[in-house]
């Protein structure tokens, strides 16, 4: 597994806007997918290409589109669906396919309570969003569900990521394929209910507010 923080000045900048409890909804979206799409510029440095011919007002050239079968991008539900218009910005002909987890609290354990997703993935390179990467659970349920359709290039995003989170998804990915993980940044720890320290709370209630 590869995991890649994204050390930027504005990114870090962002980022302590995002973690204010003062910030309000609107702007905490609209932060959020400003961030992602930094985020995904980092995380599609390994985008695949081809080859095509064009004309400029000047001269012939050849150049590179993103090559078929086009990448998947794959938020979480329900927090990851605030990422996806970053995202999608930034590689428009990109697919997007759902998939929604929900975490018990009192086990802190993941379950899929919905998917859509091609069958076959073998030959997709797969994009997870998933604003906060804390136990791995959900992280690694996800993952293991695109493993389990042949997916062989998995990408995760997340915004924020705690080391005990970041540990178990590598220990789970241990000879599992090509996983890459994309982070704005490492935090300190988790706390006692799960959740990252410093964090930014509940990134799912912060961006549609509590359900």
């Amino acid at each position: 597994m590869r995991v890649h923080v994204a050390d930027h000045p504005l990114i870090t900048h962002k980022l302590t806007v995002l973690r204010d409890v003062k910030t309000p909804s609107p702007v905490f979206r609209s932060l959020v997918e400003e961030l992602m799409t930094l985020l995904a510029y980092e995380g599609t440095r390994g985008v695949r290409v081809e080859p095509v011919d064009i004309v400029t007002p000047v001269a012939p050239t050849t150049g590179v589109r993103i090559a078929d079968p086009k990448p998947l991008i794959v938020p979480i539900l329900r927090a990851g669906l605030g990422m996806l218009e970053g995202m999608v910005k930034l590689v428009p002909t990109a697919e997007v396919g759902f998939l929604g987890m929900a975490r018990n609290e009192e086990t802190l354990e993941p379950t899929t309570y919905a998917e859509r997703l091609p069958d076959d993935l073998s030959d997709r390179q797969c994009f997870v969003l998933d604003p906060m990467l804390a136990t791995g659970g959900s992280l690694i349920a996800a993952i293991e569900f695109l493993l389990k359709r042949g997916a062989t290039d998995v990408t995760a995003i997340c915004i924020l990521a705690a080391p005990e989170g970041l540990a178990a998804v590598e220990a789970a990915m241990e000879g599992r394929g090509e996983v890459t993980i994309v982070l704005g940044a490492v935090d300190e720890r988790l706390n006692e209910l799960g959740y990252i320290v410093p964090g930014l709370g509940d990134a799912g209630d912060r961006l549609y507010g509590t359900v």
